[in-house]
Formats: structure tokens, C-alpha cells, sequence
């Protein structure tokens, strides 16, 4: 008498693209899987049998393999818990062929069948892959097909000046797939664009805007972030007053075309509107094109705002700077350094990279990710290069002005308290390394979490000629931290020269 064959265990897969039906006693799922397990009894005399548990992804596309229930049969195919899969029909498990080409070489890795019941293909043969793959393709080139024909569409309806959906713009509102005109916010529309022809700058309209409390459009979406009803920033304007919408226009490859909705502007005010954007613009160009800026989308400050290049002309000499975008109409909202010098941020950067990569100044935007300045640091976010650590910070403070006198006997004065913080700690690492506590400046850094220039340079405080350092304590002395060469001399004497 024969013996048994060997149990061989199925797992049920099923897909449903959309909710519609769900709510259904008897729904898309429970059809395929009762389709699955008819046939699974089918093929009772080889020894199969349908495991319990239930892979069911209802509302979830084919065009993807990011779906929970999907997940879990392939951990279990992983974990040798399934033996065959089994579907409906093969676009049930993937419509896309790159991934059913994964899923393959996934089932083929653990010797695991795929099967689709209505048809009958298992993939364990040459014959089975090569008609999957020819149906796969099919399927593919259908979705393609049906992509193509809503595009076509869509651009037929553009073309007639027909609104196919989308954000709707401050101004109009969406009624039986129309843009309708909205007379209030019509009305702030104009308001904004005479604004700008009255003041002429960014910067001005948004402050005004601000003060009258006019602000995007707000709409009613579950999204948080896309509700709106928030304060004009500059990218935002500038989308705003070159939005031929306005003229009764609809956008669609790169074309505008006569739209059916009303007009909110006349031709003549909106024109003129672009020509002072265009002139601004072309200044703006002429302004940046004479900088050069490698850290420019780079660095921030301490709130989150950008920090773009900008430059100060004074007796023919440019002077370069990084300057918060917040400074644009929005002052209140910079960060504790707004403002910072250019070739100084940048050498601080390329020294810390030069020291860490060995990298030029050329090189300084293929390392760093991010910058953040404030008042007592710079933090220096890196791309993951090499396993080295991703997050450098740089003690910095920021420049101060230059004063036209830097030393006196008064009592009066207060020394700068850096200055006297800064040489106490120069002499407690001095006497570190000096008593052998630390081996070098390298290690002495590593303990103290900061970069080895750092120290290097912290360290010529401790040889500050006596007199200066009794000024320093009794706090006579007023030259302020940065003041003090990187290159101290040794000799006392020419010590205080510098600060006569």
C-alpha cells in the first residue's frame, strides 16, 4: 500500500486595489480565497493543504510591494513556514515585472511555488517562469496603456481651458469640477498684486502682508501641512504673482491656455507685474553671480531658516556674507546669529574638513550635508563617507566689531569674560599635557568632545605675557577673545606691543 506524500503547506494570498465592496458580507477577498482553497483540495492527492492564517491586503496597490500582508508571507516564507504560494491570478501578487522578478528569485531562494489557480502556472519550471513573465509583461503594458489614456485625457481637457483638478488657488473655489470665482479672496488677490507694484520688493510686501494679516489659502484636508492659511514666504509669492491663472489662463506642458473660469486680473496689471519681477530678478542674478558661494543651501541658523549668500560693498571692497532669509521681512523670526562673514564660516569648515577628510575647499558640498550657525557653535552635519562619525561641532563665537582701543589700566572696564575662561582652560590643558595625563592634542580633544584646532589654538593663552594675564584677572584688560593672534608670539615683550 502506498504511503502518504508528504504534506506540502499553501499559503493564500489576496488583493483587492480598491475599498469599494469591502463592506460586502461576501467580498473580492473571500472570492479569491475560496477560489484558492477549491483548488488547493484539488490537489488533495499530492498532499496539499491550505495553512490558516489569512494574507489579505484589501485597498492596497498592485504597483508595489509595500503591503503589510504581503510582508508577512514572505517573514514566513523566510522562516520555511510555506511550501506554495497560491493566488487568484498573478496580477493578485504584483502588476509590476521588476518586482515579481525579486519575488521569484525570493520563492526560488527557499525552493517555494507560485501558483495561480485560474492560470495554472508553477513557477518551478522553465516553461511556467516563461509564460508568467510573457502575462506579466501584458499586464504591465495594460497599466502603462490605461496610464497613458488618463494623460492623454487630461491634456485634451487642458488644452480646452477645462480645470482637471488639482490645488485649487487663492482666489477661486472647486464647484462640479470648475474653478469658481471667490469674491473675497478675488479680492485679496488684487490687493497683493497692487501691493507689489506699490512697494516693489518682497521684502516690503510681505511685512505689509503680515500687518493686514493676510495669509495663503486655507482648506479643509485631514493634512495638517497642506491646510494652508499660513503667512507668505518668499518662494510661495513669487509662485504667486506669476500665476497666469489669474488672467483667465489654464497651464499644461509647459503651455497656458484660454481657460474656462473668470479672470481675476486684467492683462495690463498683471504684465506689468511681471516686468518688475523680471527686473528684480535680473538685479538679484547680477548681485549673486559676482559671489562665490560654496556653502550656499548648506547653512542655516539656529531656527531652521536658510542662510543665503549676499554681499556689502565699502571703499570698492566687496565683503561677502551668509545672510538668514528671515532677515527678508521677517526679523522676528531669525535665528541668534542672522548674519555671519563668508570667507570665515567657510574657513572654519574647510579647516575642520581638511583636518578630518583631508579635503580642499573645492570639495566642501561633497561633504557636508548641513550647517547650522548660532552663537556659541558651528554644527557640522556630514554625509556618511568612510565610517567616520556624521555631526562635528566647532566652538565659534561671532566676530566682534573692532575697537579702537584694546588695552587699559582703567578699573572701569571689564575684561571680556571668553578671554578669561579661555586661559584658564588653556592652563589646565597644558598642565594635562604636560603631566603625561594626555598623550597628545589628539587625545586630549577626544576626551573633550571638541575638534584638535581647538585646542591647538586654545592652547597659546596659557603663554600670555604675565602683565596681560594679571589684566586678564583683575580685569583691566578690554581686547576682546578674537583679538588675540592665532599665531601668538613667545616673546613677551612683543606681547605687549600688540596690545599697546
Amino acid at each position: 500500500m502506498a504511503s502518504d506524500p508528504k504534506a506540502t503547506r499553501c499559503a493564500i494570498y489576496t488583493r483587492k486595489s480598491t475599498e469599494h465592496g469591502l463592506e460586502q458580507e461576501f467580498n473580492s477577498l473571500d472570492a479569491q480565497r475560496e477560489a484558492c482553497e477549491a483548488y488547493i483540495k484539488s490537489q488533495a492527492f499530492q498532499g496539499w493543504k491550505a495553512l490558516p492564517q489569512h494574507y489579505d491586503d484589501p485597498a492596497y496597490s498592485g504597483g508595489n510591494l509595500d503591503r503589510p500582508a504581503l510582508k508577512r508571507l514572505l517573514a514566513d516564507i523566510e522562516s520555511g513556514k510555506v511550501d506554495v504560494v497560491v493566488v487568484y491570478k498573478i496580477d493578485r501578487l504584483t502588476r509590476s515585472l521588476a518586482d515579481f522578478a525579486r519575488l521569484v528569485e525570493t520563492f526560488d531562494a527557499r525552493t517555494v511555488s507560485f501558483v495561480a489557480v485560474t492560470q495554472q502556472f508553477n513557477t518551478t519550471t522553465s516553461m511556467g517562469r516563461l509564460t508568467l513573465n510573457v502575462l506579466l509583461s501584458f499586464a504591465q503594458f495594460e497599466r502603462e496603456l490605461s496610464a497613458e489614456r488618463v494623460r492623454d485625457k487630461v491634456a485634451a481637457s487642458r488644452r480646452k481651458g477645462k480645470w482637471t483638478g488639482g490645488t485649487v488657488p487663492l482666489g477661486y473655489d472647486a464647484k462640479d469640477k470648475k474653478l469658481a470665482l471667490n469674491e473675497s479672496e478675488a479680492k485679496t488677490v488684487r490687493t497683493i498684486f497692487d501691493l507689489y507694484l506699490e512697494l516693489g520688493s518682497f521684502g516690503k510686501l510681505v511685512a505689509e502682508l503680515d500687518r493686514r494679516k493676510i495669509v495663503t489659502k486655507r482648506r479643509a484636508t485631514k493634512a495638517p501641512k497642506y491646510q494652508g492659511g499660513i503667512p507668505f514666504t518668499y518662494g510661495p509669492l513669487a509662485y504667486f504673482l506669476k500665476n497666469r491663472i489669474y488672467v483667465g489662463e489654464i497651464h499644461y506642458g509647459g503651455k497656458w491656455f484660454k481657460g474656462e473660469h473668470e479672470a481675476i486680473l486684467d492683462r495690463a496689471t498683471f504684465d506689468h507685474v511681471q516686468d518688475l519681477l523680471k527686473s528684480n530678478t535680473i538685479k538679484r542674478k547680477i548681485k549673486f553671480s559676482a559671489n562665490c558661494a560654496p556653502l550656499q543651501g548648506k547653512i542655516f541658523d539656529d531656527k531652521g531658516n536658510r542662510m543665503s549668500p549676499s554681499f556689502s560693498s565699502k571703499n570698492g571692497v566687496r565683503y561677502r556674507f551668509y545672510i538668514s532669509t528671515a532677515l527678508r521681512g521677517r526679523k522676528k523670526d531669525a535665528g541668534s546669529v542672522a548674519r555671519i562673514s563668508a570667507p570665515e564660516v567657510e574657513a572654519i569648515v574647510e579647516a575642520a574638513l581638511s583636518e578630518r577628510f583631508h579635503a580642499s575647499k573645492d570639495e566642501m558640498r561633497d561633504y557636508v550635508d548641513k550647517i547650522i550657525v548660532s552663537t556659541g557653535y558651528l554644527r557640522l552635519t556630514l554625509k556618511r563617507l568612510k565610517g567616520k562619525g556624521s555631526l562635528i561641532n566647532i566652538p565659534w563665537s561671532p566676530r566682534p566689531k573692532r575697537a579702537t582701543q584694546i588695552w587699559t589700566t582703567s578699573s572701569d572696564t571689564t575684561t571680556d569674560q571668553r578671554v578669561l575662561k579661555s586661559a584658564i582652560r588653556a592652563h589646565a590643558w597644558l598642565d594635562d599635557l604636560s603631566s603625561g595625563r594626555h598623550e597628545s592634542v589628539e587625545a586630549l580633544a577626544t576626551v573633550a568632545h571638541i575638534h584638535p584646532k581647538i585646542v591647538r589654538q586654545g592652547l597659546r593663552l596659557a603663554f600670555l605675557a604675565p602683565e596681560l594675564m594679571k589684566a586678564v584677572l583683575e580685569q583691566r584688560a578690554t581686547f576682546q577673545l578674537k583679538e588675540i593672534a592665532k599665531l601668538l608670539p613667545l616673546s613677551w615683550r612683543r606681547q605687549g606691543e600688540l596690545f599697546d
